[in-house]
């Protein structure tokens, strides 16, 4: 009997790897995980409050699958094509540029201004990003292709503010900043919402997802510089509550 089974064992196995009608080739599908951008352009540093630091979302990001997230706030879904074209253009404008690029000799010195952050992910698929300290103060003495790619970038923002869709994510980043001499009367802290835990120096952040997404936009209703409001915690700390949606890299 042990004789036939292995047998018959070894039958199947032969047939299955030679392909026959009874074998099942069916492939699993691979999870790629988080969806990855391709070109981007963002901001940061300069003069700006710990909240808006912790929460600024790139200006744009364009993703591999056509999706374009403009502030965290419109999104817009473009062409393979086009896709195709963005990337080449920004590889284009920014080869051979530096990390953080360097005016011309001349440029007058600008401070507490954010830099412009420019990237693209290359051919051999890491993402390339140059930071351009006040492009916008001493466009003229920075290299056309920086200027080019901001450009650009900026023509995807003016397409999904004027023809996009809200942006909206299962995820949030919850910020709570002290608010010790704030004036105005607090709400009592929202209920789902959790509160700031161990030292806030100087914001405290969360990422969060679920019902604790409902009640965060629920109590603090709005998006980006409307997403703020002054409350109290059950030890009577009080805080400004702000938050944004998640990007689907984040």
């Amino acid at each position: 009997m042990r004789l036939r089974m292995t047998l018959l064992v070894g039958l199947l196995s032969l047939v299955a790897a030679c392909g026959g009608a009874e074998a099942d080739m069916s492939a699993t599908p691979v999870d790629e995980g988080p969806a990855k951008p391709v070109a981007l352009w963002g901001a940061e540093g300069g003069f700006v409050t710990p909240t808006t630091n912790v929460l600024r979302p790139p200006r744009v990001v364009l993703y591999g699958d056509g999706l374009v997230i403009a502030d965290a706030n419109r999104q817009l879904r473009i062409t393979d094509a086009e896709v195709g074209e963005t990337v080449a253009a920004m590889e284009t404008y920014l080869a051979g540029q530096s990390p953080t690029a360097t005016p011309r000799p001349g440029a007058p010195m600008v401070t507490d201004v954010p830099a412009t952050v420019l990237g693209v992910r290359g051919k051999d698929g890491k993402m390339l990003e140059v930071r351009v300290p006040a492009l916008e103060q001493v466009s003229d003495f920075y290299p056309k292709g920086l200027l080019d790619a901001k450009k650009l970038m900026e023509g995807l923002a003016t397409r999904a503010a004027a023809s996009g869709t809200d942006y909206v994510s299962t995820r949030v980043r919850v910020v709570a900043e002290g608010a010790a001499s704030a004036e105005g009367e607090p709400a009592p802290w929202p209920t789902g919402v959790p509160e700031p835990s161990g030292t806030v120096d100087p914001v405290w952040q969360k990422d969060v997802e679920g019902a604790v997404v409902s009640a965060i936009t629920k109590a603090v209703p709005g998006k980006q510089e409307h997403s703020r409001a002054l409350f109290k915690t059950g030890s009577g700390t009080l805080f400004v509550l702000s938050w944004r949606y998640l990007l689907p890299d984040e």
